[in-house]
């Protein structure tokens, strides 16, 4: 009978003669460390970005309606090409949104600028 070793340890494995770890914890640290070790996924980095925005829109946007300087923002590290949505309104200005937090860029004065909104329920 072969004597089947846990492939993150090397310990004996006792069991089941399919198994490849000794316990949870060895299997849980193998799978993190290879995770590691590979490329970001696509989705992960979305998603990355997805919350940094966010987090970065509700830092400016205190009372529901900021201008913020463009140049501010992405030094934060907010990238303007990842939204989850968008709204346009009466004006034909379009909003995207990052979640509840919208951004529109204007030019003032040669001067990129963000007008910062928050969703509100009239938007629906």
């Amino acid at each position: 009978m072969e004597i089947l070793k846990c492939i993150f340890c090397g310990k004996e494995i006792k069991g089941r003669s399919d198994k490849k770890f000794c316990d949870v914890h060895c299997k849980s640290t193998y799978h993190y460390r290879r995770a590691l070790e590979e490329a970001p996924r696509f989705y992960n980095k979305v998603d990355n970005q997805l919350k940094r925005n966010r987090r970065i829109l509700k830092s400016f946007n205190k009372a529901g309606k900021a201008t913020v300087r463009a140049q501010v923002l992405q030094e934060q590290g907010f990238n303007s090409k990842f939204f989850t949505h968008y709204w346009k309104n009466h004006k034909g200005d379009v909003y995207l949104f990052v979640y509840e937090y919208g951004f529109l860029r204007k030019k003032e004065n040669n001067i990129e600028k963000y007008i910062l909104i928050q969703w509100q329920d009239y938007m629906s």
